[in-house]
């Protein structure tokens, strides 16, 4: 049989998770073969899952998106469709959006804090104040 693969796999014994339906459905899974282009999966029990999954490898910290190629009982084997994406090796980078999301939702409790007082200060000017 021809070698249809563009890079060789490697034996592996590898966690992993997919995640399908908008992330909203997810089966762990044992990784058997791996390589830069794709990988052979193993389940407890033969699954149903869409063409298009995402796989995260927590040992790795990556997580791919995939296409599935074939099936077979509580196998499939699976073509990643994108670059690998693993945490940033600047992890001030990944400090730095998060220093931004923090004071973006900072302000943002500040707003909802003054417009909640200025709600319950006019409750108070309009009815009195409850005792």
């Amino acid at each position: 049989m021809a070698e249809r693969r563009s890079s060789a796999r490697q034996k592996s014994f590898l966690q992993g998770r997919i995640y399908f339906n908008n992330r909203r459905s997810s089966v762990d899974c044992l990784i058997r073969d791996y390589s830069e282009t794709g990988a052979r999966l193993k389940f407890s029990e033969s699954i149903a899952v869409p063409e298009a999954i995402e796989l995260y490898i927590p040992n790795k910290e990556e997580s791919h998106r995939a296409r599935v190629e074939w099936r077979s009982g509580n196998e499939m084997g699976i073509s990643f469709t994108d670059e690998v994406r693993a945490p940033s090796s600047a992890p001030e980078a990944v400090q730095g959006d998060l220093a931004t999301r923090v004071k973006t939702l900072e302000a943002e409790v500040a707003t909802l804090k003054r417009l909640f007082n200025e709600l319950k200060s006019g409750i108070r000017k309009r009815y009195g104040e409850v005792a």
